[in-house]
């Protein structure tokens, strides 16, 4: 593969726009550049494009900055605005698989089918029943007019969308391409304001859900309680800063918060674990900016009961280190996922 076969991958968060540009040396990915840039308040909202302007201009000016000249990009969607549902359904021939998605999508999905960009995979799980063999097929509905703001935004910045992706499954993407295990894990990405929660089953993508709290609310709950800044929480949020004549109110406000995440992850684990009892998970799998919460990591593990991995995407991956510093992968790794998950996708329809 050369640099041209490969996607800019594109991650634009409710707090910042990350960026991930690869090649291929050989079989190993090359990083070229990397790099974020904080959103104003209120920019995206669950999903949602509220502030194409704002958003351009940082973009363009993130770009800019990174010296990215590759017009062939790929982004991701979340948020109310897509539906992700596995339907298990007769096995049966590509082609009728199309003509049957195209006239019976509509019960699966809660939206008009009008209103949405509407695409499935077969994930050829074929078992054999009764009444004959079925198999377990991937729907991604997603709102058209959400989606055409962002092809409207990135068209005004002269790029082309290549692949429009989602979160969970860039995630997915990027866990699997490190590890290549085929393991049962459940993958958290805990961002700033929301928290995506999916199960993969030997690489299967199996169940997701989204949560619409993240770690920004540790942040303004330290802010708070600790009556300091923002930046200031944010630095004790991620160990930066200690204050040890403050550690009982500091453990009161984690406990407060991380509490509340570890309840939606385990509904998740639980439903699993329900559903398919023979199914067992190995492994929690974390990132996004949360995954970076000092001790968060020690806490999920202790009340699941499943060892807990914080991701970096970029283990084997090759660069420069005169132009990627070493200290900034790391510190950057588990917020880097879903764009480097994306940034591995190849540019070709």
């Amino acid at each position: 593969m050369s640099k041209k076969d490969l996607v800019l991958g594109i991650d634009i968060g409710s707090h910042a726009v990350k960026v991930c540009q690869l090649k291929y040396a050989g079989n190993i990915p090359r990083i070229l550049a990397l790099g974020s840039v904080l959103l104003p308040d209120g920019a995206i909202v669950d999903g949602n494009l509220e502030q194409p302007e704002a958003v351009s201009v940082a973009l363009s000016r993130l770009l800019k900055n990174l010296k990215i000249r590759n017009k062939k990009i790929g982004f991701s969607i979340s948020g109310y605005s897509v539906i992700v549902k596995k339907v298990n359904l007769p096995a049966m021939s590509a082609a009728d698989l199309e003509s049957y998605i195209a006239a019976e999508a509509e019960q699966y999905i809660p939206f008009d089918i009008d209103d949405v960009y509407l695409d499935y995979q077969d994930l050829h799980t074929e078992n054999q029943y009764d009444g004959g063999s079925r198999t377990d097929v991937m729907l991604v509905a997603a709102k058209k007019e959400v989606v055409d703001g962002y092809l409207q935004m990135f068209s005004g910045l002269k790029l082309k969308p290549m692949v429009v992706d989602v979160d969970g499954f860039a995630f997915e993407n990027s866990y699997e391409f490190v590890h290549d295990s085929g393991e049962n894990i459940a993958l958290v990405n805990i961002g700033a304001a929301k928290m995506s929660i999916s199960i993969s089953i030997g690489g299967i993508f199996s169940v997701a859900r989204e949560v619409m709290f993240g770690s920004s609310l540790l942040t303004e709950e330290l802010s708070e309680v600790l009556d300091v800044d923002f930046a200031v929480a944010e630095d004790i949020k991620i160990g930066k800063e200690q204050q040890p004549a403050k550690t009982p109110v500091i453990g009161e406000a984690f406990l407060n918060i991380c509490s509340r995440w570890v309840l939606e992850i385990k509904k998740v684990l639980d439903l699993h674990h329900s559903n398919n009892p023979e199914q067992k998970l190995t492994r929690i799998v974390l990132a996004g900016g949360g995954a970076k919460v000092a001790g968060f990591a020690t806490f999920l593990a202790d009340e699941t009961g499943l060892p807990v991995k914080v991701f970096n995407p970029f283990i084997g991956f090759d660069f420069d280190r005169k132009k990627v510093d070493p200290a900034y992968l790391k510190i950057a790794g588990p917020e880097m996922a879903i764009a480097t998950g994306i940034a591995l996708r190849r540019a070709v329809i």
